[in-house]
């Protein structure tokens, strides 16, 4: 099971974070802190996986933005990779080539993808073109919906 998912930029800011477990203010600043100062202390060239504390972490860099994803000992570190990369392969969908920008000012966006994709620590769906659907519905909603609320009442 996934514990959290972190989005850090190349020069520690955080842009996104996804956390599947309840976790105390304070300890989500200290792993953030810790996580951030952990991955971009790293040689470009090492391993993208790291042991800490009990959990696996598994990072990706993809341009300017760290995946950073934690997940229990026991679970597959390709498996953890594969996600993240199908979380950006998801994102490049929707973005068109997504970058840190698209991240900062589309956030509300880019958690909806991650929910539609992931729920509660587990893969919730596989298919990019299921995702990907339900994201072009939720855009129609909402389309439909400022359109209605635009118009006015008599």
């Amino acid at each position: 099971m996934m514990r959290f998912l972190l989005l850090f930029s190349r020069q520690g800011k955080l842009r996104l974070q996804k956390w599947f477990t309840p976790t105390a203010e304070r300890e989500k600043k200290k792993i953030i802190r810790d996580m951030t100062t952990m991955v971009l202390a790293r040689h470009p060239r090492s391993c993208n996986f790291l042991h800490w504390k009990d959990l696996k972490i598994i990072y990706k860099r993809y341009a300017s933005l760290y995946f950073c994803l934690a997940i229990e000992n026991q679970e597959n570190e390709l498996l953890a990779l594969e996600i993240i990369h199908r979380y950006v392969e998801l994102l490049d969908k929707y973005f068109g080539n997504v970058c840190e920008l698209d991240i900062i000012f589309n956030f509300e966006k880019a958690y909806f993808i991650l929910d539609e994709f992931v729920m509660g620590g587990e893969i919730q769906e596989t298919s990019k073109e299921t995702v990907n659907r339900c994201i072009d519905a939720s855009d129609m909603l909402q389309e439909t919906m400022e359109e209605y609320m635009s118009k006015p009442a008599f």
